[in-house]
């Protein structure tokens, strides 16, 4: 099993919904937007392994100050494997320095994200307008 963790690199419309509907995410359920969305990002991160898709994250930033991490998936057949761990590491090292550095995390990866240095922000609090059922 070869790893290939990889900034920017193409990505096919198929994998990538087979990776978020292993995951249960509803943006599977947009494919065209999703693929747009992820293509128009500032920065995108894949995990292959023998050339399949098995991870994906990007990021969105103003180039400067600030970044948000949006996306980070695994497929959750390669769970527990130092993937997203390294897929984190790659992207970050794009933004270091930055004056900030921000996501929303799923309850169940919260210490995951805490793991690379994230902590909860002061007393806020995440709000949104979803059009999800995932969450």
């Amino acid at each position: 099993m070869k790893l290939k963790i990889e900034i920017n690199g193409d990505i096919g419309k198929e994998e990538v919904v087979a990776v978020y509907r292993a995951n249960g995410w509803s943006s599977a359920e947009k494919p065209d937007k999703l693929l747009a969305a992820l293509r128009h990002s500032d920065n995108l991160v894949t995990a292959r392994i023998d050339g399949r898709l098995v991870g994906i994250g990007n990021a969105i930033s103003d180039g400067h100050l600030v970044v948000y991490y949006p996306h980070m998936l695994v497929d959750p057949a390669y769970h527990g494997q130092g993937i997203g761990r390294k897929m984190m590491n790659s992207i970050m090292n794009i933004y270091q320095g930055f004056h900030q550095q921000m996501l929303t995390s799923d309850k169940n990866a919260v210490g995951f994200y805490q793991a690379l240095g994230f902590s909860r922000a002061g007393n806020t609090e995440s709000m949104w307008i979803y059009e999800g059922q995932d969450h």
